[in-house]
């Protein structure tokens, strides 16, 4: 696996003896903005409006926490939004380097916004009450039978009247899952992936990665004692939902 000196994301360019699992280590972290970009359809609009979400639903004070922030983006995003003295926020991720690029791209690019970033499990990491949590592309990694219970963690944190703001890669529902994968791989290649990363890309994510379909996520939500989800976003088999308490 490798990566250009540019940031390109090339880590399955070349062929592999063995396709390792997907991990999120020093090489993903060094092209996650390029691999992201050209791999998750609507990513830059889910960001984007992370932080149009907090400002129309955070009042002045609010503690915000986003866990499996990978590098920062949406906590980034809020604080392009919100003035420091709005809200403070917590944000977690389970990789090391992610964390350590994440730390220094917030200070760079958001010194006076009260942050934290720090290593940490959704599983079992501190959770403050919170105004707003968001959770991005995070859960497909956890064991399927994990999940229920992240989500009454997550509903356990939020105040009442807070907001989750919840993304994911998603399973099509029964006839629709073979047309998503597809229109999904002509994604990649028209963003100038060839086959042969498609192929081994997909191999390291089989058993890293499996998705749920946005009716599980939604029962799952219901079950947590949500009083209202919505789906408000989707772009092929990628979707966000706001789920309030």
């Amino acid at each position: 696996m490798t990566h250009d000196a540019a940031g390109r994301d090339a880590l399955f360019s070349t062929p592999l003896d063995e396709v390792a699992d997907f991990s999120f280590d020093e090489r993903v972290v060094a092209c996650f903005p390029d691999m992201i970009r050209r791999s998750v359809p609507g990513y830059a609009q889910i960001i984007s409006m992370a932080g149009v979400i907090a400002a129309r639903y955070l009042k002045p004070g609010a503690q915000v926490l986003d866990l499996g922030c990978s590098l920062g983006a949406a906590s980034l995003s809020i604080c392009q939004q919100l003035p420091p003295q709005h809200f403070s926020l917590r944000a977690v991720d389970l990789s090391e380097p992610m964390v350590t690029r994440a730390r220094e791209m917030l200070e760079q690019q958001a010194p006076r916004h009260r942050i934290e970033v720090e290593v940490g499990d959704i599983r079992d990491c501190p959770l403050p009450a919170a105004d707003m949590i968001m959770v991005n592309f995070t859960l497909q990694f956890l064991d399927p039978g994990e999940r229920d219970a992240v989500i009454d963690r997550l509903f356990a944190a939020l105040k009442p009247g807070g907001v989750l703001l919840l993304s994911e890669k998603i399973a099509g529902e029964p006839g629709e899952e073979q047309l998503l994968i597809e229109l999904h791989h002509d994604f990649k290649r028209a963003n100038g992936y060839s086959e042969l990363e498609i192929s081994q890309k997909r191999s390291a994510l089989e058993e890293v990665m499996i998705p749920d379909r946005l009716s599980t996520h939604h029962q799952r939500l219901a079950a947590a004692g949500f009083s209202r989800h919505q789906s408000w976003f989707q772009y092929l088999n990628f979707a966000s939902i706001l789920a309030f308490k």
